[in-house]
């Protein structure tokens, strides 16, 4: 495989990846695929604890290079009603939590994975919690967001994350995800005006990159969120595990990212005191390859809860 293989148009690269992908996970569209209990830093510094949501619904309509998610996501549309008694059922068997992480490994305001017409019970169970997180799409960012911060009280802070994953434009463009640096501003810019926070996901060494642009792009990448408002950037190191990521890897198209990497993008990105930056540690002894991988992972741990930069590990 030379890059040439890998299709210049979007068409043929959904075709690509798709043909790379495995079987889907078999899910019930009335239960979550996950849900979990955990403590962030928030923006004022306090840790908040908070109840994370991996909701079960229809596939995104958009085949990205890299992702993983489809494999916890249904063919159709769940059923009106099934997305509220989801997060119900979340929200029993977990402590009580300030905020709530409503994931859907794809847009929350997309309607053929989320139904318009559950947005007012999902808003009242959402009620007592003092910020709701949900993610999306840019293309679906608008009028429906917009009704849905008003369903929720004004007490509490709808906050939507977007994947713009690198500001590197050749690479964004290939990762096939249908988004430019523009749209993602057009998107961030309505968040504001419309009283929305804005949280950013992006991609250490996604494909096409080496370590050193990787590192570098980052590093761009989390000036360019923070300059558009985000008060929070996730960096997550990318993964393989979908098909096409292997195909990469074999071809020399792709290799995952050192941990130092990691620890240098989440340093940099605090040391501009822009807004919160945290690094994905999911799945993260993957990427464990030396030693010294313990304490990185420990310091990388220290600096999602501190946002402070700790000492450095020797190798």
């Amino acid at each position: 495989m030379t890059q040439a293989d890998y299709p210049e148009r979007p068409a043929g690269r959904d075709r690509w990846i798709l043909a790379r992908r495995g079987p889907k996970n078999r899910l019930d569209p009335f239960r979550p695929y996950a849900f979990l209990w955990e403590e962030e830093r928030g923006i004022n510094g306090d840790p908040v604890s908070t109840a994370t949501l991996f909701l079960t619904n229809r596939e995104c309509p958009f085949r990205c290079l890299m992702c993983d998610l489809w494999q916890n996501t249904l063919d159709a549309t769940v059923p009106s009603g099934a997305i509220p008694r989801q997060i119900e059922y979340a929200l029993a068997r977990l402590p009580e939590a300030r905020q709530v992480k409503l994931y859907n490994a794809g847009s929350f305001f997309d309607p053929r994975a989320i139904p318009r017409e559950d947005d007012l019970a999902i808003a009242r169970l959402c009620a007592r919690f003092e910020r709701v997180i949900v993610e999306s799409h840019p293309a679906f960012i608008g009028e429906r967001a917009r009704i849905f911060r008003c369903l929720l009280p004004q007490t509490t802070v709808l906050e939507v994350a977007i994947g713009l994953e690198t500001v590197h434009p050749e690479v964004l463009e290939r990762l096939n995800k249908r988004i430019t640096v523009a749209a993602f501003q057009r998107a961030a810019r309505f968040l504001a005006d419309h009283g929305m926070d804005l949280r950013v996901f992006l991609l250490l060494r996604p494909p096409f990159l080496s370590e050193a642009e990787g590192v570098e792009w980052a590093c761009r990448s989390l000036e360019v969120a923070f300059d558009a408002g985000a008060t929070a950037c996730t960096v997550i190191p990318t993964r393989g595990g979908n098909g096409a990521m292997e195909d990469l890897a074999r071809a020399g198209y792709y290799a995952p990212p050192a941990l130092r990497s990691l620890e240098i993008v989440q340093e940099y990105g605090i040391r501009l005191r822009a807004g919160r930056v945290f690094a994905d540690l999911w799945d993260i002894e993957k990427f464990a390859h030396c030693a010294c991988s313990a304490a990185r992972i420990a310091r990388l741990e220290r600096m999602n809860r501190t946002q402070e930069v700790p000492p450095s590990v020797p190798c």
